[in-house]
């Protein structure tokens, strides 16, 4: 899956602060994403996370 820093994810599930929108901040074997609800950056495997993606939103995407 093509995932670049400063990326926002929709997630399946959502967040404890009840957000489902992350934005991209690091970008490897492990991927960090910052809560856009809250601030909490996160740091998992880029695995799990692309298993939990909806969808992906870039620079220029409308809606």
């Amino acid at each position: 899956m093509d995932i670049r820093i400063g990326d926002e994810l929709i997630m399946k599930k959502k967040h404890p602060c009840g957000s489902n929108r992350f934005e991209v901040t690091r970008i490897g074997a492990d991927l960090r994403i910052k809560c856009l609800g809250c601030g909490r950056e996160i740091l998992q495997e880029r695995i799990k996370i692309e298993k939990n993606i909806r969808k992906v939103m870039r620079d220029g995407d409308a809606g």
